[in-house]
Parts: structure tokens; C-alpha cells; sequence
């Protein structure tokens, strides 16, 4: 009976001396699983591995086989008209343009994640418009004056004009800042991580264009 009581006294003072190394143990496991959750989640989002570090050691490196990740895009409808009068003659165009325009996040910068007990910290460039991609453009109106014609350099610099005014009205439209609400649902939606989740965006503003 007294080997047994002794023994038992053993076991629970070896439980009670080990109890922080296999709390700490099981910490870092969770953290660790946590952490491939993680880079399971911006691999299918963005197709990148980002760096991650736990309690500040460095746990993945980063890798970055896409230069961008688009989020959003939207229809952009412009319009732009010209006119010019010489000597009593006049010309004027009218075009309207239609582009889709894409925001997103330039990766070219540092991502992050530092995963901590009572915190995860996402570290990420503000979003952006990346790009303006012509739909289609429709002639409204093309009118030559008698001895004002509309030439070719014309034409070719009011085209040019609507790719300007679509890429300004989509960065006025919040675009770049929806974005980034976008891409934190994401990871909210495909991580459940016990500690709150945070997305710091660095650099210039969400709404400033490329």
C-alpha cells in the first residue's frame, strides 16, 4: 500500500513538474496547425505561401509564384467628348468606353503572418487598381467641320483619354477599399482561429490607383 501511495505521489508531482513544458507543447502545436490553416487559406486564395512567423520565429518563408492577386472587378461605363472649332468650322467626336476594372493586391510586396497566443497579424500593401481592361467602345458621335477635319491623331488621343477616366472612376468608386473587405472575409471564412484575426494594410491609401 505505501509503494503504491508513493508511487502515485511520483506520477503527480512528475504531472505537475511537466505540466508547462506539455502546455507549452500543445500551445505551439495548435499554433503550428493554426499556421498551416493559414497557408492553406492564401494558397487558395492568392496561390502564395506568405511568411509566417510564431511567437517570432520564423515558421514558413515566403513564396510568390503570382505577382498579383485580383479580388474584385467591375463594369466601368465612361464617356468623353471632344470638340474643336477653327475658323468657323468645327468637329466634334463622342465616345463612350466600357472596361472592367480589377482590384487587388500587388504581392510583389511583403506578406506576412505572425501568429501569437491572443492575436493573428496579417500584414499586407493597401489594395489598388491593377488594371483597365477595354470592353468595348461605341462612336457616339463623328462630326468633320467643312475645312476642320477630324484626323487620325485625333481618334487615337481621345481613345487613349477613356482608359484615364475608367481607372479615376473606379479608384473614386471605393473599389480598392471593397477589396480589401473582400480578401478579409476570405481568410475569415476559411480560418476559425480561437484569437482575433487582424489585417493590417501598409503603404498608400486603398483608393489610390496604380
Amino acid at each position: 500500500m505505501a509503494l503504491a501511495i508513493a508511487a502515485v505521489v511520483v506520477v503527480i508531482f512528475w504531472r505537475i513538474e511537466t505540466w508547462p513544458a506539455r502546455t507549452a507543447q500543445q500551445s505551439t502545436a495548435q499554433l503550428e496547425k493554426l499556421g498551416k490553416d493559414l497557408r492553406a487559406a492564401f494558397i487558395d486564395i492568392a496561390h502564395l505561401q506568405p511568411r509566417i512567423t510564431i511567437n517570432n520565429r520564423i515558421y514558413m518563408e515566403q513564396t510568390t509564384p503570382v505577382s498579383e492577386l485580383v479580388v474584385l472587378s467591375r463594369r466601368i461605363e465612361v464617356e468623353h467628348e471632344f470638340l474643336h472649332t477653327w475658323v468657323g468650322s468645327s468637329k466634334r467626336v463622342k465616345l463612350h468606353g466600357t472596361f472592367i476594372a480589377k482590384a487587388g493586391f500587388d504581392l510583389q510586396h511583403n506578406l506576412s503572418i505572425d501568429i501569437r497566443p491572443n492575436e493573428i497579424i496579417v500584414q499586407l500593401p493597401h489594395a489598388q487598381i491593377l488594371g483597365i481592361e477595354q470592353d468595348q467602345v461605341d462612336v457616339l458621335a463623328f462630326e468633320n467641320g467643312l475645312w476642320n477635319r477630324i484626323s487620325g491623331q485625333d481618334m487615337q488621343s481621345e481613345l487613349s483619354i477613356l482608359p484615364q477616366l475608367a481607372r479615376e472612376k473606379a479608384a473614386e468608386s471605393d473599389l480598392p477599399a471593397k477589396a480589401e473587405r473582400a480578401l478579409q472575409q476570405q481568410v475569415e471564412q476559411r480560418v476559425h482561429a480561437p484569437q482575433p484575426l487582424h489585417l493590417i494594410f501598409k503603404g498608400g491609401t486603398a483608393n489610390e490607383a496604380r
